[in-house]
């Protein structure tokens, strides 16, 4: 699977730990940075990864940051994607069956390493059940402002 993920400096560790997991799980990942720990603006990294999964580019997208809370934001912003945050698999795998959220956000100063595997093992796996979600994911697109 195509994976794109980001984050911002607090989540830096955590992201390449993840990344070299993921590609030795067999997926190919994009890494959209940031490259070091040095700070950087959440949103500037959420609406990056938005836009590759919106695009196309990626079929999922990994969103981390401190708590995982302004990264979600962020990429909630573009009406193609629908980011989860979660803290445990459960959440990660209804995200998929009931929302097909299409990205999974994680907080690195709450989330260890072995448990935001267990997280993005559950959102990969799980596909979404369709039926009466569906309808409630649509209009998740085209809000009636």
């Amino acid at each position: 699977m195509k994976i794109a993920i980001a984050s911002d400096h607090a989540a830096v560790d955590l992201k390449a730990e993840l990344a070299q997991w993921l590609r030795g799980e067999g997926h190919d990942v994009a890494d959209l940075g940031p490259a070091t720990a040095d700070r950087v603006d959440y949103p500037d990294y959420g609406y990056k990864l938005a836009s590759a999964v919106a695009s196309g580019a990626a079929e999922r997208g990994i969103a981390l940051c401190g708590s995982g809370i302004g990264i979600s934001i962020a990429v909630n912003r573009n009406p193609a994607c629908r980011c989860a945050l979660v803290g445990e698999p459960l959440s990660a795998a209804l995200s998929r069956e009931h929302n097909d959220a299409n990205v999974l956000a994680l907080g690195a100063r709450l989330t260890g390493v072995d448990m935001a595997k267990a997280c993005v093992a559950a959102f990969l796996s799980t596909d979404f059940g369709g039926g009466r979600h569906a309808g409630r994911v649509e209009k998740l697109s085209q809000p009636a402002l």
